[in-house]
Order: structure tokens, then sequence, then C-alpha cells
């Protein structure tokens, strides 16, 4: 692979790993919630439903998802009802004791939410379809195949998880702000209501038609 070529993919990355959208929700959500330091196994996660959808990519089974309308639907409205799951889960979860010097968080699984941040990606065909336009892009096909989605993998899985631990960071550093019972609520509240509205996004999606 040229290095110019993968140069224009590295920054393409970026740009799409910091959009908005609901792997960056729930990276938040998580940070909120657990912290940073366990609040990014679901970031880790997230990168398990990315490494899995370029593999399916790679192995040319997402040009038959994408082709398919029954399996481009059963995937958007499992990831819809999954986003208002979280957003329930979100909206019901109880606040931290944040008083003084207390500093005792709630203790997620690390594999719960690890498996939550891979339902989140891959559950989202938006990202397959996109990644099946984008990545054939910068693959050259008279060189060796494998190598090179090797490289790209590698490198969109990287800068996503900085981005996510950026994105599960901040959330993190907000907590501490939030001493009251009465301002934790409103801020899952809001989480619940972008899961929501992530949901609401994902609803609206229709397959393109050649």
């Amino acid at each position: 692979m040229l290095l110019e070529t993968w140069l224009a993919f590295f920054a393409a990355c970026w740009v799409i790993s910091l959009s908005p959208g609901a792997g960056a929700i729930a990276s938040m959500s998580s940070g909120l919630q657990y912290g940073f330091l366990r609040g990014y196994w679901n970031a880790l996660g997230l990168q398990l439903g990315l490494a899995a959808q370029i593999a399916v990519i790679a192995a040319g089974v997402g040009a038959i998802l994408a082709a398919s309308a029954t399996a481009f639907y059963a995937i958007k409205w499992f990831g819809v009802i999954y986003l208002v799951y979280l957003a329930v889960k979100q909206w019901r979860a109880l606040p931290s004791n944040m008083a003084e010097e207390a500093t005792v968080r709630p203790i997620g699984k690390p594999l719960t939410l690890m498996f939550r941040g891979f339902l989140v990606n891959v559950s989202n065909p938006k990202a397959l379809v996109f990644m099946l336009a984008v990545l054939p892009q910068f693959i050259d096909p008279h060189a060796p195949l494998v190598h090179q989605y090797l490289i790209l993998g590698v490198t969109m899985i990287a800068v996503d998880m900085v981005v996510m631990a950026g994105y599960t960071g901040l959330a993190a550093k907000v907590l501490r702000l939030l001493r009251t019972p009465k301002q934790q609520r409103r801020m899952n509240r809001t989480f619940a209501g972008l899961f929501v509205g992530a949901a609401g996004f994902l609803a609206t999606l229709h397959k393109a038609t050649a």
C-alpha cells in the first residue's frame, strides 16, 4: 500500500470517528456512569464490532448483506430496539453518591460493557454499508487483499480507540461536576434522549436502491 493512500485513509478515519454517532453516545454514557477505566471497556467492545464489520467486508459477505433488503432491515431494527433498550437503562440509572469525598460508582462488569459496545457497532447497517463503499476505494485489487485489509482495519480501529477514549474521558470528567442526584438524573435523561435520537435516526434509514 502506498504511503499517500494510507495517509488519505488515516485522515478519513479521524473524520469518521469524530462524527457523533451511537458509538460516541455509548462511550460518553459509559464514562458518565462508570468513570474512564471501567467505562472504556465499552469502547473496546465497539472496536470488536468494528473489527467484525471489517472482517465481513474483507470476506466479501458485506456486499451480499448490502444487497439484501431483508438482511439490511433485520440488522437495522435490531439496532433500533437495542438503542431504545440502552435509553431505558440510562433513564432508569440511579444517581451515585458524589457528596463531599464520596467517589463510589456503579460497578459494570467488563465483559458486559464490552458486549454492549459490540452490539452497538455490529447492529448498525449504515456503518457496514458505509465501510463497504469507502474501504474498497483504498484497496489495490492487484495487491494481496488480506494484507491491505489488515492495514486498513488496524488503522481504523486504532484511531477509533483514541477518539472513543476522548469521549469516555470527557464524560468521566463531567461526572465529577455532578454532585447532586438531581444533576445526575438530568444528565442520565439527556443521554437517554440521545440514545432515542440515535435510534430514531437509524429507524429512518432506507436501503439504497440501484
